[in-house]
């Protein structure tokens, strides 16, 4: 006779559905929150939601939320949400972006009905396309795998669900039972092996296809977050708290050197220079923007240097940058710059030798550029010969200062006879100055009416634009035109990808000052960091992330019909020598990848181990979190009748050790009554008190199946 569906089949298939539909909305989440749009306090809130819903599936049923409360919350975020947009984030992309998650944690929460779920999967979708548009980081794409193998899972794991609540269906027997599986084991394989294949169709038809939507998309918000200390104006102590910024901000990927054997030859030393700002009121350095003025190009190429700077005998290297996370418009380089690339961007460079987009892209900056390092990467940039009467009393211009500034320059520079012999004095005595990132200015009330007298006189301590400031001030007062220059220094090499990977931590400000027959030269009062870098395991890591970060950059998301007819033409290339080639020269061939392969894996081994490790930790921590949970609900008496099955799987697996296997066709009871002495007795006893758990709904029989399965499992 038909029957219905077994009570344990049925819940394993609500707890798999909802922990589906809870992946879709932990995908999005992830997604949107690893694209560094969204602020830490909307993470973090969202996230306590997710592991309260988790908790709940898992049958913390104590946890649900009343109705009052929904309630309460929803109202009082009515009255927020205009609070948000008008006074606090003032952008209706980041406000909505809160009422999204908002609206995802609500009903998440709350979600019952089949149409709470669709909303909830809706709401989900929603976040995955927000992250889309903002982020440039290749975890999106474990994220988008993620959400497509929660969405197979939910749609294939709702027909068994709704099959479950009809009336009747047909049984299966207990021997199609142990030779098919249990369907959700079933759902969860066919819902990994559907993701692969959906992954590997879209994979191809994206080759074959590149995406042309995502100009388009971008242009509804920038990627970019706003980073001070690039604009046209400086307040000290900005930069002090960049350097506390771990964030990348740069790469810079080496095409072609002269002068070095390879590109992992070149110093990690070297300065980027952004702007120049020559204004200084005591306590803000700026720059002029009408100074800049546009530069004819050449199908995107510029030409920035003179014809007797391109004679120049020496290094020379060819580079392209990539700028991302930065919301400013100033191109980094380093040398002197001969030739820039800029594509079809517009550039400007002002008297101050900078240079700048005149209309900046609203995604990532892209241009290569090709300079002059010198006979040695030393400090010298010979802009021009000589200075107009303009620009010497601009670089001159001091504001009105301590008195004890002038006095102390002269008493440095004392007996020293020409302006460089001055500018290393005042240089080496500003490096004995300690270097720190906490400083008394920092704290709100705390701002000096002269930070540069505070600096040297009081605070004795401080970082690069203070030691920056203080030398440009001296040697202005010296009679040495000088102006304040901020950029990035160092980085670190990337083994993975090439690049030297530059972070927000590495801005830096130095002094450029204008000597004679030597143009404006480069000085860096600042000390070194105490700190020195280190190749920790964090920090391999790290670098293994920022290349396959780097890799969907380049080959996902600005994968365009050039790349692809590129693309084509190596693979096309590669098969046309091949085919020419004999044998042996094929054997060759296979032996050089299969050793580049070998040489990545290596590398690569360390975050693989790693990735590797945590997923096994994770599972069997997740196991051992589900067993706990279920043997505690059973020593209070409040085990569901469908966990009885649980335990009775355990104890099958405990006889099965001793070498009793039970047959499909034997019931629970005959079983047991196979069983010999003396622990035949025992696996009575724990099916009697599964019967009256499984099909009598006595929570309180759990205590004696739990302890039965105890004894047989010490045996």
């Amino acid at each position: 006779m038909p029957k219905q569906i077994g009570a344990a089949s049925s819940a394993s298939i609500e707890r798999f559905f909802q922990f589906a539909i809870l992946g879709l909305v932990a995908s999005g989440y992830l997604a949107i929150a690893g694209s560094g749009y969204v602020d830490w306090p909307t993470v973090i809130l969202a996230g306590i939601g997710l592991i309260w819903r988790a908790a709940i599936i898992s049958g913390a049923r104590r946890l649900q939320l009343p109705e009052i409360a929904i309630t309460s919350a929803t109202i009082a975020y009515m009255v927020f949400a205009p609070i948000d947009y008008l006074f606090l984030e003032q952008t209706w992309i980041a406000a909505t972006i809160h009422v999204v998650f908002f609206v995802a944690g609500i009903k998440t929460l709350t979600a019952r009905t089949a149409r709470d779920y669709l909303f909830v999967a809706a709401v989900a979708f929603i976040e995955l396309l927000a992250a889309a548009i903002f982020s440039s980081s290749g975890t999106f794409f474990l994220c988008l795998a993620a959400y497509l193998l929660c969405a197979v899972a939910a749609r294939s794991t709702s027909e068994l669900r709704r099959l479950s609540q009809d009336r009747f269906v047909i049984a299966r027997t207990e021997q199609a039972k142990n030779d098919r599986g249990h369907p959700v084991s079933r759902v969860a394989v066919a819902s990994a092996v559907m993701t692969l294949g959906i992954l590997a169709l879209t994979a191809g038809l994206f080759l074959i296809l590149p995406r042309t939507a995502n100009a388009a998309l971008h242009f509804l918000a920038s990627s970019r977050y706003h980073l001070t200390g690039f604009t046209s104006d400086v307040t000290l102590g900005e930069t002090g708290k960049l350097q506390q910024d771990s964030r990348v901000v740069m790469h810079v990927r080496p095409l072609a050197v002269e002068g070095y054997s390879r590109a992992s030859d070149l110093p990690l030393n070297l300065k980027w220079r952004g702007l120049a700002l020559e204004r200084f009121d005591g306590r803000r350095w700026s720059t002029d923007p009408g100074s800049f003025r546009p530069m004819p190009a050449n199908g995107g190429l510029v030409r920035v240097a003179e014809d007797w700077q391109r004679r120049r005998r020496g290094k020379r290297i060819l580079y392209r940058v990539e700028i991302q996370n930065i919301d400013a418009d100033a191109l980094f380089v380093a040398g002197a710059p001969e030739f820039v690339n800029v594509g079809q961007a517009l550039l400007s460079r002002s008297t101050t030798g900078a240079f700048r987009f005149r209309f900046a892209p609203v995604d990532t900056l892209h241009y290569e550029v090709y300079s002059f390092l010198g006979p040695d990467v030393g400090p010298v940039e010979p802009h021009r010969a000589r200075l107009t009467s303009a620009e010497r009393q601009a670089d001159l211009a001091v504001p009105r200062l301590d008195p004890r500034i002038p006095e102390l320059a002269r008493r440095i520079t004392s007996g020293a006879a020409t302006d460089l012999e001055r500018a290393r004095l005042v240089e080496k005595y500003l490096r004995k100055i300690d270097y720190s990132l906490d400083l008394p200015a920092d704290l709100p009330g705390n701002e000096p009416r002269d930070p540069v007298a505070s600096f040297l006189f009081d605070w004795k301590k401080g970082y690069c634009e203070y030691f920056a400031s203080s030398m440009a001030v001296m040697l202005r007062d010296l009679g040495i035109p000088a102006r304040l220059v901020t950029g990035f220094q160092s980085g670190i090499q990337n083994p993975y990808s090439g690049s030297v990977v530059i972070r927000a931590s590495d801005a830096h400000t130095w002094v450029e000052a204008f000597l004679p027959d030597a143009g404006w030269t480069v000085f860096d009062p600042t000390p070194p960091a105490a700190s020195a870098a280190q190749q920790t395991l964090w920090t391999k890591l790290s670098l293994f992330l920022d290349a396959a970060d780097t890799f969907w950059r380049d080959w996902v998301l600005r994968y365009d019909l050039g790349q692809q007819l590129t693309l084509a033409s190596r693979v096309e290339a590669e098969a046309r020598r091949i085919r020419r080639s004999g044998i042996s020269n094929r054997t060759e061939w296979m032996a050089q990848n299969l050793a580049a392969l070998g040489r990545w894996l290596s590398s690569a081994a360390v975050p693989i181990a790693i990735y590797v490790t945590a997923l096994l930790l994770g599972w069997v921590a997740w196991r051992g979190t589900r067993g706990y949970a279920v043997k505690s609900r059973a020593m209070r008496g409040r085990t569901a009748p469908p966990e009885a099955t649980l335990f009775y799987e355990r104890m099958l697996h405990a006889m099965k050790q001793r070498g009793y296997q039970k047959p499909g066709f034997f019931t629970p009871q005959e079983f047991a009554s196979s069983i010999p002495q003396p622990a035949g007795d025992d696996v009575e006893r724990f099916t009697a008190s599964y019967y009256a758990v499984r099909f009598g709904g006595d929570g309180a029989a759990a205590r004696d199946m739990s302890a039965a399965l105890e004894k047989l499992s010490a045996k």
